[in-house]
């Protein structure tokens, strides 16, 4: 019985050599031609920009970055980003500290603890609710396991760096006080977080 596999390096189609040639090992010609479709680029845009800065020709554009952080791209209603917490119409989380997000959580970066609702209707709330941005892996998992749809990651938001460990932690006020995006991504409450912010740092961790 005849193996399936090549017993060589001689390619299937004899149209499509798997070796080089002898210029190709050299790499010059290589790198000459990429120095060339590079070059090409860069003098056609320069040349572009120039016609529309310069001597005002509105309907030739150059090729532009976005001028970030002045200027954003939208993004897609389902990239996970910053964390938030549900509010009820009363301004309550409407987490009822059921602690499955926590307990589904493959990061472990959620702290709950529970206590009891002021409304005999509602079982139990979080007293202490932390995120720790640190750990966390955006993979979703809570707001999937979520029952009562008590916690999004819809807000926009990416940028949420911290100059200390406590500070990438985000407690219930702060994830309360977050609003969802806008219809193109575009966060709608304050961005960039301070980066010098301190939180409460749980479970005795220190920074």
């Amino acid at each position: 019985m005849t193996s399936p596999y090549q017993s060589s390096n001689s390619p299937m189609d004899p149209k499509h050599s798997s070796r080089l040639g002898l210029a190709q090992r050299f790499y010059l010609l290589e790198v000459l031609s990429g120095l060339k479709l590079t070059g090409q680029r860069f003098f056609a845009n320069m040349a572009r920009h120039t016609l529309h800065t310069v001597f005002r020709m509105k309907s030739v554009h150059g090729a532009v970055t976005i001028q970030y952080p002045d200027e954003r791209r939208p993004y897609s209603p389902r990239l996970r980003t910053l964390h938030r917490l549900v509010r009820r119409e009363d301004g309550s989380p409407r987490c009822v500290a059921c602690m499955m997000c926590e307990t589904v959580c493959p990061a472990h970066c959620i702290y709950i603890v529970a206590t009891e609702h002021p409304n005999p209707e509602i079982e139990k709330v979080p007293e202490r609710f932390d995120i720790d941005l640190g750990k966390c892996v955006f993979c979703g998992f809570c707001v999937e396991a979520c029952p009562e749809d008590a916690i999004r990651m819809d807000t926009g938001i990416l940028e949420f760096s911290s100059f200390s460990r406590g500070g990438m932690i985000y407690t219930k006020e702060t994830l309360l006080a977050l609003e969802p995006a806008g219809p193109n991504g575009v966060p709608t409450s304050p961005v960039p977080l301070p980066a010098d912010r301190t939180m409460p740092m749980p479970r005795g961790t220190s920074s």
